[in-house]
């Protein structure tokens, strides 16, 4: 069985590894190529290009990778034109993705699409593009099944992935005494984002805030957790003589230390509600693409544990709002307010639940093996 598999971004990457892990125990001898990162490759993919040099922020920072993009999607169709694949996974990454699909019907593959571009945000015309090309939608949010469902798009609610992929460490205080902090004392935990945009716009306002906090409550530790995409001297550079401590490849361990994190909205906001961290969710843009999207963008809210909840559970600080001030005082008000954060973590209780059982992976694998071998 041969499957092509394409995702554009780090999240994607984790989602698609766990996709095709569970793919090999129901059918072990599958071979795997397309898009992807370390995850996808660990797993056996052969890859035609690596995220790292795949992933985009914004919709004027698309236009200037349009031509190596091109590239890249000439040499996935020129692939699958060599061998068809049984079946194409196409995840999340929809401005290429939603392209491809149409491309692959063209050529009689059936694709199963695994995490929804969020149709339900912006763009909701997509909806017609995805009737005509997608066989069969994946969805890892709640509220995305019912959308699908009235457009006539057939959908399955697998539940999220990352339900089976975050835990606490198992010694949180061992965790942080290792790093050379004190468990007694509170921490501060950031999260600036995965992509080198992103935090380009979110360090200068973090580290403003970080040195605010630091000269007033010499108490706080700060822990920054480092995606792995991202440069190290380039997030050290930003904090300069700030005592943060920077570490790799710890994302839930961070999280999970935190007595108040800070988070840039995205995937990362998610891991920190199922682990129930109290949280400050921020986010810049570039000012046009800001503007530009925010007329199209039809949400009441940007972090997704928001959203999943129905209501605002954790603050936003988005755009013109991300000062250092406007940090600051937020992580000072649930520093201080210890009720405050276990209301908050009751609600991020109540995200996690909604977010679906263990086995997405699972669940995602077995609709894919049913595409492919259907006749």
């Amino acid at each position: 069985m041969r499957i092509l598999l394409s995702c554009g971004e780090t999240s994607g990457d984790l989602y698609a590894g766990e996709l095709v892990r569970e793919l090999r125990l129901r059918q072990p001898g599958i071979e795997v190529f397309g898009l992807g990162g370390d995850r996808l490759a660990a797993q056996g993919a052969e890859l035609l290009a690596h995220v790292k040099d795949l992933a985009v922020v914004g919709l004027l920072e698309v236009v200037s990778h349009l031509r190596s993009l091109r590239r890249v999607f000439d040499r996935v169709l020129s692939e699958v034109d060599r061998q068809l694949p049984d079946v194409a996974v196409l995840v999340d990454y929809p401005d290429f993705n939603l392209r491809l699909a149409r491309h692959l019907r063209r050529r009689g593959v059936r694709v199963v699409y695994y995490v929804s571009p969020q149709v339900w945000a912006w763009r909701r015309g997509r909806l017609d593009t995805i009737r005509k090309t997608v066989d069969h939608m994946l969805v890892i949010f709640p509220f995305e099944e019912a959308l699908y469902r009235e457009a006539g798009v057939p959908v399955t609610f697998v539940g999220h992935p990352l339900v089976d992929l975050v835990h606490p460490p198992a010694d949180k205080r061992g965790f942080v005494t290792g790093l050379g902090l004190d468990p007694e004392r509170p921490v501060v935990a950031l999260l600036p984002g995965s992509r080198p945009k992103e935090i380009a716009h979110n360090l200068p306002p973090l580290a403003g805030a970080v040195e605010k906090l630091a000269g007033e409550r010499p108490e706080l530790q700060f822990l920054l957790a480092l995606a792995p995409s991202l440069s190290f001297r380039a997030v050290a550079d930003a904090f300069r003589s700030l005592p943060v401590h920077i570490v790799a490849n710890q994302t839930q361990g961070v999280l999970a230390s935190g007595t108040v994190s800070v988070v840039a909205s995205g995937t990362a906001t998610v891991e920190a509600a199922l682990l129930g961290a109290p949280m400050v969710v921020v986010y810049r843009l570039a000012p046009l693409t800001y503007l530009l999207g925010r007329r199209l963008v039809k949400v009441p809210h940007f972090a997704m544990a928001n959203l999943i909840a129905g209501e605002r559970v954790v603050p936003e600080v988005i755009q013109r709002e991300l000062t250092p001030e406007r940090v600051a005082a937020e992580v000072r008000a649930l520093l201080d307010a210890p009720a405050r954060r276990e209301a908050m973590q009751a609600g991020l209780a109540e995200v996690r639940r909604k977010l679906g059982e263990p086995g997405a992976s699972g669940r995602a694998a077995a609709v894919v093996l049913g595409a492919a071998q259907r006749l």
